[in-house]
């Protein structure tokens, strides 16, 4: 008899194998399961949140170019990744893409995106719509000479007239817009303090068309 039911026995799992059929799966292990399961997807959803918000929040943001100042280097729509970081590991650097804050006694201007023109302690003057340091002219690739060989020869500072030689003080810039004509700049409201640099814009990166470093 014992021979006989081990005998069935193995029988009954040959025919399991046959058929494709699984024991079946106890309903609370597979609710358990599925329990499971949908924690996993929260995690991973929760730490992709914050992972973006730290990146956002301490490394890299995106900005969007609403205005005509940087023009032709950054146009009307254009988005920037703005380099969080850069001034805590190095000093600012002429010639830098920045965003900072501003707030003048007028109106509050947040967020504005210029280009630095001369550091902490450099003398700077404005003659002929041409800028000097310590004396000497600026060479500013970063211009567009066909802009502003269109532009008649009075008003290519728009209404920014020539400026006398001036001292940028310790821990502060003087900025400008690469569209000189159309470009509210420290010309308007003077140096600003390297402290309120949120950080460098360093690539375009929409539209695609539009695609380059800084």
């Amino acid at each position: 008899m014992e021979a006989d039911e081990e005998l069935a026995l193995g029988d009954d799992v040959e025919d399991d194998e046959a058929t494709g059929e699984s024991p079946r799966t106890d309903p609370h292990e597979r609710r358990r399961q599925q329990i499971r399961s949908v924690w996993e997807w929260v995690a991973v959803v929760a730490v992709a949140i914050i992972a973006a918000l730290l990146i956002r929040l301490f490394l890299f943001q995106q900005y969007y170019i609403d205005g005509p100042s940087m023009q032709t280097t950054l146009m009307p729509e254009d988005r920037v990744l703005v380099n969080k970081l850069s001034y805590r590991l190095h000093d600012v650097n002429r010639g830098d893409v920045i965003v900072f804050d501003r707030l003048t006694s007028q109106v509050q201007h947040d967020d504005l995106i210029k280009r630095v023109i001369a550091l902490p302690g450099e003398t700077l003057e404005v003659r002929s719509c041409e800028v000097f340091i310590d004396g000497r002219r600026l060479d500013e690739p970063y211009l567009n000479l066909e802009q502003v060989a269109a532009i008649e020869p009075s008003a290519r500072c728009g209404t920014h007239t020539d400026m006398a030689p001036q001292t940028v003080p310790d821990d502060m810039v003087f900025v400008m817009g690469d569209n000189r004509v159309q470009s509210f700049d420290s010309r308007d409201f003077g140096p600003i303090e390297i402290d309120k640099i949120r950080g460098r814009a360093f690539v375009v990166i929409w539209p695609a068309s539009a695609w380059a470093w800084l």
